[in-house]
């Protein structure tokens, strides 16, 4: 059962508000429910966001925390006036004193998307996400010169998800490649990332939790038995011990912390927030 509601209001896509709130939330223990009002763009959307937050505080008596990234004033101030929920205005928080102590106006950009059409970066975003879905899995042997990071490591251990928030959170080109039984019996890696050893990066898993994961996907199989799954990670573990490749277990870490641990290894020219 919730204890609070959060209410997320932006004039943009809330990803701002929801990420800073969240992190703020997050040291304290207790289970919110969260709703997200992004595109509150519009006088006649506020006064609706007032109307929904103030009849929260009546059905549950107490207070909804309200995070805001509203830029447009007017828009903000009928969220301030009217509504009856703890206000954090991360804006009014942040931005404006930095305007003073800089002595720089702020370009007031709704979110961070709101010139995405302009954008060499977001550009850039995207294409790192076509490149990490197109050698996803080992699919592709193609360009990998251009990546930025070839992730290796037994079937289901993370790959495909870091790679994909690689390019999604930092437009950086991931791919990835399972080892197999194929490259145990050799003792190597594939061959198509031999020329690249620089890039490669390597996860590791602890075979309960791996069991654990296939056992999800497949049932009773061999290949989601403990003891085949203790026998891979070994088999890896030991091949990336032979080349020098750098890994991390990301048995109890986060997908953000395995890519903020990559990031410390690999450390690109270029990074894109």
């Amino acid at each position: 059962m919730h204890t609070r509601t959060v209410f997320f209001i932006s004039d943009g896509t809330g990803i701002t508000a929801e990420t800073f709130g969240n992190a703020i939330l997050a040291q304290f223990e207790f289970k919110p429910r969260h709703v997200r009002l992004p595109f509150v763009d519009t006088v006649d959307k506020a006064h609706q966001v007032v109307r929904q937050v103030n009849h929260t505080a009546e059905v549950e008596g107490r207070k909804p925390l309200v995070f805001t990234t509203l830029v447009n004033i007017e828009i903000l101030r009928v969220i301030e006036q009217g509504c009856r929920g703890m206000l954090l205005d991360m804006f009014g928080t942040f931005v404006r004193p930095l305007e003073v102590e800089l002595g720089l106006k702020s370009n007031h950009r709704v979110g961070r998307f709101s010139d995405a059409s302009k954008s060499k970066e977001y550009h850039d975003r995207i294409e790192a996400i076509n490149f990490s879905l197109a050698h996803d899995d080992g699919q592709s042997n193609r360009d990998l010169e251009g990546a930025d990071v070839i992730l290796v490591g037994v079937s289901r251990s993370g790959k495909t998800p870091t790679s994909l928030y690689l390019a999604m959170q930092y437009g950086l080109k991931a791919a990835n490649y399972p080892l197999i039984p194929e490259d145990f019996e050799r003792q190597q890696l594939p061959p198509a990332l031999a020329a690249h050893r620089k890039k490669i990066f390597g996860l590791t898993i602890q075979p309960e939790r791996l069991a654990e994961i296939r056992n999800e996907r497949r049932p009773n199989s061999r290949y989601a038995a403990l003891e085949n799954c203790r026998t891979e990670v070994a088999e890896a573990e030991a091949m990336m011990r032979r080349a020098g490749i750098r890994w991390l277990s990301t048995t109890t870490k986060s997908i953000e912390e395995i890519a903020t641990t990559i990031l410390q290894e690999i450390r690109p020219e270029r990074l894109v927030y």
